[in-house]
């Protein structure tokens, strides 16, 4: 990168022990440049399921902030990885101002937790996965008009993986996202630790308990980075039926997750 030759001779936890010590700005524009295409990628990858009246370079500048905080906060002494850190950062402000313009009408964010609701009622009265056929008699639409409502709400997925859980930090209610519960803790409260290892624990059990092509959407999607056309095109189907698939696998996830969270919250 131009004009930063002297820093790129350093190894990259050099610099961050340098950062860390003296807070040049040097130093942090060098990381903002480095890792700006990072923000750029996350930005398409929200771009692809939200309103064209939603500016892609709206995206990025949100992101922009994002990537700073993460650079602010980051400690190598995690053992995490910048990248993964950052990137949980960088989607977190997104959304942030997302959720701050109001983006999705009200009607759609009603009808998402009607879905949520109906889907999480059915699985817990069956036991098991509900069918396509099963939660559009309960909501008393076809199974068509279902898959049409799972295009519709497809955008507040996005936002339904990025919600907080509360959690007991020793002192107060501290929020935290999903993803969070992937990163190291700002406290070694033992307390602290295990409940996280325990949230991780019940995460993954919900995952494996969705129905295989939806657990495979999700894979694909998050874990593999992979478009909704690059999965369609893996799966041999739409590009919509893999959006609806996605959505469906978060509107599940959130009603299994929610009555996990308000476990959390009771404690």
């Amino acid at each position: 990168m131009k004009g930063y030759e002297e820093l790129e001779l350093l190894e990259e936890e050099e610099l961050w022990d340098k950062y860390i010590k003296t807070h040049d700005q040097k130093i942090r524009n060098y990381f903002i440049e480095k890792y700006a295409p990072l923000v750029k990628y996350v930005a398409g990858r929200i771009a692809m399921n939200v309103p064209n009246s939603v500016e892609f370079n709206d995206l990025v500048s949100y992101g922009i902030l994002g990537l700073i905080d993460a650079i602010d906060k980051f400690d190598p002494k995690r053992e995490i990885k910048f990248k993964t850190y950052a990137v949980t950062r960088i989607r977190g402000s997104i959304f942030d101002e997302l959720r701050a313009i109001d983006w999705l009408p009200r009607s759609v964010r009603q009808k998402a937790k009607e879905i949520e609701r109906t889907i999480a009622d059915l699985e817990a009265r069956l036991g098991r996965s509900a069918k396509d056929e099963e939660i559009a008699e309960a909501m008393g639409v076809t199974v068509d008009e279902f898959h049409s409502l799972l295009l519709r709400v497809s955008g507040n997925s996005l936002i339904s993986m990025d919600e907080n859980w509360f959690m007991n930090d020793g002192s107060d209610n501290a929020p935290m996202s999903i993803e969070e519960t992937l990163e190291s803790s700002d406290s070694y409260n033992p307390d602290v630790v295990a409940e996280k290892d325990e949230i991780k624990k019940l995460i993954a059990r919900a995952l494996m308990d969705l129905p295989e092509r939806e657990k495979q959407v999700l894979i694909l999607y998050y874990y593999e980075g992979l478009t909704l056309k690059e999965i369609g095109s893996i799966l041999a189907v739409t590009e919509s039926r893999v959006s609806q698939l996605h959505t469906k696998a978060i509107m599940r996830l959130r009603g299994k997750l929610e009555k996990i969270k308000e476990g959390f919250v009771q404690k």
